[in-house]
């Protein structure tokens, strides 16, 4: 331990990161340690891994293994139990040659018939990590089906849509690692559209400047070997019509020859702006499966899970008042947790119900109010003085219609629901009758100050009105 105390500057660093580590065995090549969690496992690895690397190449040979056990903690406390041996994870992770490095553009290398890539999948996103609700269920049983017979489904493409945080990277690269698991032969691709789109960018530059005029036939080439294609954030290829162009002959190519596409987006191909409408006609060839906000119990279930996998023990207390006030997202809410364990970890408090009320607070910016599609109804309702039977009937009145238009107008724009899901929900009506609805109110808005100020009271009773 004395050669990291001496290569780091901070003594308090040192005491936090180090002094809990316990050499367990030393068998071959192999050296084994105990760490108090996986989050302090990550923090190593993150900030240290390379200075660990050279001192144990140093001390132990060139072709070291760490072998990391990790136990499971009683709120922050790291005293030893006497069954703590018995739930222990063992984590073996190569310690990485000097010189490695990790390439962001995996093609392209024509000619080569077996393409042997790094999928660029996160081994975290698995499906034994992904919470099923009814947020997600047609999602991941479409995922599902996919990793049985990629290719060979009517869910081709499959479109994942939804807000931020609700899950879409991490269900997309959950059906890729199954794929990898089940079908081992197959070539598995996950890539965010920025990165494809800088990727056709850098070819068509070097094909016109003239160093390499067969870089964009090599770009279109590697693409077309790919077996299951998952891009990621496709709503950026928004007004970029050469990436477009590119992606379209590759979607063809992969589609026509039995190959899986997975997709996700913030929104549904009908609202997507910017986009060639031959490329939007083929997001809708398959299955769009919609992510929506996770239920509290839902919520509980993935702090409970996330919780086991870092191997920290939290009362149900402290997972329930989380549960309660992080509603946002998926995200925020592991972001919660972590800062919880890792405010824990650095101060050597316990994970108390008055911590994750502090974090809670600190972080989290609860909107004023809830405004969901049924408020909005009546509101709409209560403001013109009009029945729910007589709003949600199939009369032409004037006023009724322009009071289902207003709520269809306010439900876009004040919540995250896809404009089907708000036809629905607004008298069984269609996404095209919701967008028509919009720009009506967008136009009248424009035109009329009585329109306007009718529009003004109602969001101001919405953001009022408990």
């Amino acid at each position: 331990m004395s050669v990291f105390r001496d290569n780091i500057p901070s003594p308090k660093a040192f005491e936090t990161w180090f002094s809990p580590i316990k050499p367990i065995s030393l068998e071959g090549d192999t050296f084994t340690i105990e760490v108090p969690s996986d989050f302090f496992r990550d923090y190593l690895e993150e900030n240290y891994l390379e200075l660990i690397a050279a001192v144990l190449r140093r001390e132990i040979g060139p072709k070291v293994k760490l072998v990391y056990k990790v136990k499971i903690l009683s709120g922050a406390s790291t005293t030893e139990k006497s069954k703590a041996r018995s739930v222990f994870r063992n984590a073996e992770i190569p310690i990485p040659n000097a010189g490695d490095k990790y390439s962001g553009s995996p093609y392209a290398i024509p000619g080569i018939k077996q393409l042997e890539i790094d999928p660029c999948l996160n081994s975290q996103y698995s499906f034994d990590d992904f919470i099923e609700g009814d947020c997600n269920r047609l999602g991941r049983a479409a995922g599902l089906s996919i990793s049985d017979k990629p290719g060979r489904n009517t869910f081709n493409p499959l479109f994942i849509y939804g807000g931020p945080g609700l899950g879409k990277t991490h269900l997309a690269q959950a059906i890729g690692i199954a794929v990898k698991e089940k079908h081992p032969e197959k070539v598995v691709l996950y890539v965010t559209a920025n990165t494809f789109q800088n990727q056709y960018m850098n070819a068509a530059c070097s094909a016109k400047s003239g160093h390499d005029g067969n870089k964009v036939a090599d770009f279109l080439r590697f693409y077309q070997l790919i077996d299951l294609l998952i891009i990621d954030d496709v709503h950026d290829f928004a007004d970029k019509k050469g990436t477009q162009g590119a992606f379209f002959h590759i979607f063809n190519y992969l589609h026509q020859s039995g190959k899986q596409l997975i997709l996700t987006s913030d929104k549904p191909p009908v609202e997507l702006q910017g986009l060639e409408q031959r490329l939007l006609s083929r997001f809708k060839w398959g299955l769009s499966a919609e992510l929506l906000p996770p239920s509290y119990e839902t919520r509980l279930a993935i702090l409970k899970a996330k919780c086991r996998r870092e191997g920290v023990e939290m009362s149900d207390e402290v997972l329930s008042y989380i549960a309660h006030n992080v509603k946002n997202n998926i995200r925020e809410l592991e972001g919660i947790l972590f800062s919880l364990i890792a405010n824990a970890t650095f101060a050597q408090k316990n994970i108390s119900l008055a911590l994750a009320r502090d974090i809670v607070e600190k972080i989290v910016t609860e909107p004023k109010i809830e405004i969901t599609i049924p408020k909005i109804q009546n509101t709409v309702c209560q403001y013109f003085g009009i029945s729910e039977d007589m709003f949600m009937s199939k009369t032409r009145k004037r006023e009724i219609v322009q009071a289902r238009q207003i709520a269809m107008y306010l439900s876009r724009n004040m919540t995250k629901t896809s404009l089907a899901s708000i036809g629905e929900a607004l008298g069984g009506k269609d996404h095209a009758t919701v967008l028509h609805a919009c720009n009506t109110v967008n136009d009248l808005i424009d035109t009329d100050r009585n329109f306007r100020s009718y529009l003004h009271d109602i969001e101001k009773m919405l953001n009022t009105v408990e």
